[in-house]
């Protein structure tokens, strides 16, 4: 059997460039954005120097970019996994302002020990035996972003909350 030969390419049907604002709806389409994310995105298919900030005044003034509905979707997608600590890194690493991250932590802090005790159960199957047992919990939920204190009523109410149940 012969293969038939590929048609070469034709220069004539090249894709047509795609506009710095289609670009950006496209991304706002997928998820939630912050400023700095779609600059540093978009930023490489700026032609002129202030064509971006303009786009970007526009996409806010429209309310298509919200740093406040970003921080609901991370909040939203990674309370059952993560602490608050680690959320706000999150939350500032990607842009958000520290505004908007300071009214959303008092929604983080109010479910922290039961996301924390759920967190600890699927990973531990029971309170700790020995010292190094304590202290891998520790850093466990350590890394997670909770606060020593929290940790620490999670470890310690665990044998309690176990036999209840």
């Amino acid at each position: 059997m012969s293969q038939s030969p590929r048609p070469k390419p034709n220069p004539s049907r090249e894709k047509p460039s795609v506009s710095l604002r289609a670009r950006a709806l496209r991304l706002l389409a997928r998820r939630e954005h912050t400023r700095l994310e779609l600059k540093r995105k978009l930023a490489a298919h700026a032609v002129e120097a202030g064509e971006l900030e303009n786009l970007l005044d526009e996409l806010t003034a429209r309310g298509w970019l919200a740093e406040a509905r970003v921080a609901e979707q991370v909040i939203h997608t990674r309370r059952r996994r993560f602490g608050s600590r680690r959320i706000r890194e999150e939350l500032l690493a990607r842009g958000v302002a520290e505004e908007v991250v300071a009214a959303a932590l008092p929604q983080l802090k109010e479910g922290e020990l039961d996301a924390a005790r759920a967190i600890w159960r699927r990973k531990f199957k029971g309170p700790p035996g020995n010292r190094t047992e304590h202290a891998r919990q520790v850093r466990f939920l350590q890394g997670r972003g909770f606060a020593m204190d929290t940790i620490l009523k999670v470890i310690r109410t665990s044998g309690a909350d176990d036999e209840d149940t």
